[in-house]
């Protein structure tokens, strides 16, 4: 497997294999072994270390839920050992949610990521649109009382 794996390494990566392979034992170098030596090479653990500081201080802060959304997946799927069940993950993207979304959220009791994410951005959907309906009646408003006193005030 590591055979056709690694035809696909191009330029450096390919030079860098090359040199490797000779250092190894002779023979095709297993799976298990392939990927462990890749992931020295491109994936070191201080990376791997500053990825999980930023997975785990992860929020929605001024993000959409759908932003929020795409870079939980990003970071979740380097840091797996956080979100190894459906419920971590379920757990983990809820805590992130900023809390007038996750106070929506936490009440529906909801165990599944999908679902968690579905709701959040059900409630993100009517927030911006309780957010335009008020805006909507205040200029409405105000439009009615320009109407009245075409004259301004006195």
């Amino acid at each position: 497997m590591s055979d056709y794996a690694s035809y696909f390494l191009k330029g450096e990566a390919n030079y860098w294999w090359e040199s490797t392979c000779s250092l190894e034992e002779e023979g095709p170098v297993p799976w298990t072994r392939f990927t462990e030596l890749v992931l020295e090479k491109y994936f070191p653990d201080y990376l791997q270390n500053q990825l999980e500081v930023e997975f785990l201080e992860l929020e929605q802060g001024e993000k959409s839920v759908a932003e929020y959304e795409a870079k939980f997946i990003e970071l979740a799927r380097l840091v797996h050992v956080y979100v190894s069940t459906e419920t971590q993950k379920a757990k983990r993207f809820q805590q992130g949610l900023k809390s007038e979304i996750r106070s929506g959220v936490v009440p529906l009791q909801l165990k599944t990521y999908p679902f968690i994410v579905q709701a959040a951005l059900i409630i993100e959907s009517d927030q911006k649109l309780d957010v335009k309906e008020k805006g909507d009646k205040k200029r409405k408003s105000e439009g009615t009382t320009d109407e009245t006193n075409p004259g301004g005030s006195g």
